[in-house]
């Protein structure tokens, strides 16, 4: 999660943005699962934050005591186009906050960090593969709601490891388990290119669904020869 986002994040839970700012956030929480899932996380941080340490007080006094500090050394520079110094600041300071809370208090590893699905790129020809080049171009701008259906309506008459593996991802992202991990557990009984693949997504599932001792034992299964087998050490170490 990037700092301009905390910003925003805040701002919307404040109740400090405009109108329209306000129906394009509620829109990309809609269209967009992963932005809706750093949202998720970050109310609730915000929500244990309060709980633990009266964040809500903490917050006005440290919103206070940033704004002395921009204005002491921003007021008489030259504006520039971007985020103001203000908001820049408390970007940073937000982060800090957040990463401090996070290495003390939630030591699990999260979906987000390990969720980097490529890109769809199928080999497009004739008139059913139209239905699969919108699938594609759904995918790749992460509307995965929109692709589910069309990659549904390919698989009826075009069934292969690739568009498998793909509506897998996007049921997985729209958080439709079941499914994905039908759909994993099938290419992990095969001999496609997406054996290996289909079992890390399938680990990826459990750590979404924060089911951290499954996802161990499906990330020990995976060969030292999968092409992204440092991802995979990594994780392990995280959950040890």
């Amino acid at each position: 999660m990037n700092e301009e986002r905390y910003i925003l994040f805040d701002q919307y839970l404040q109740g400090e943005l405009t109108i329209d700012a306000k129906n394009d956030f509620e829109k990309q929480l809609l269209e967009d699962s992963e932005f809706a899932s750093e949202f998720e996380t970050f109310k609730n941080v915000q929500f244990q934050l309060a709980n633990k340490f009266g964040f809500e007080q903490e917050r006005e006094a440290f919103k206070q005591n940033v704004a002395a500090i921009s204005n002491k050394h921003f007021n008489n520079k030259p504006k520039v186009i971007g985020l103001k110094p203000w908001y820049l600041a408390v970007a940073a300071s937000v982060a800090v906050l957040f990463g401090l809370f996070f290495f003390n208090y939630n030591q699990n590893p999260v979906f987000g960090d390990y969720n980097n699905p490529e890109q769809a790129s199928f080999a497009v020809r004739g008139t059913i593969n139209e239905t699969l080049k919108e699938a594609e171009t759904a995918y790749n701008k992460k509307r995965y709601n929109t692709a589910i259906p069309l990659f549904e309506t390919v698989l009826q008459k075009q069934k292969t490891a690739e568009i498998q593996f793909f509506y897998g991802v996007s049921l997985l992202e729209e958080s439709h388990y079941l499914k994905a991990e039908a759909i994993f557990n099938e290419l992990k009984a095969g001999t496609s290119v997406y054996k290996e693949k289909a079992v890390w997504y399938l680990a990826l599932s459990k750590l979404k669904q924060k089911d951290y001792e499954a996802c161990k034992k499906i990330l020990e299964t995976i060969s030292e020869d999968y092409e992204d087998y440092d991802q995979v050490q990594e994780l392990l170490n995280q959950l040890d």
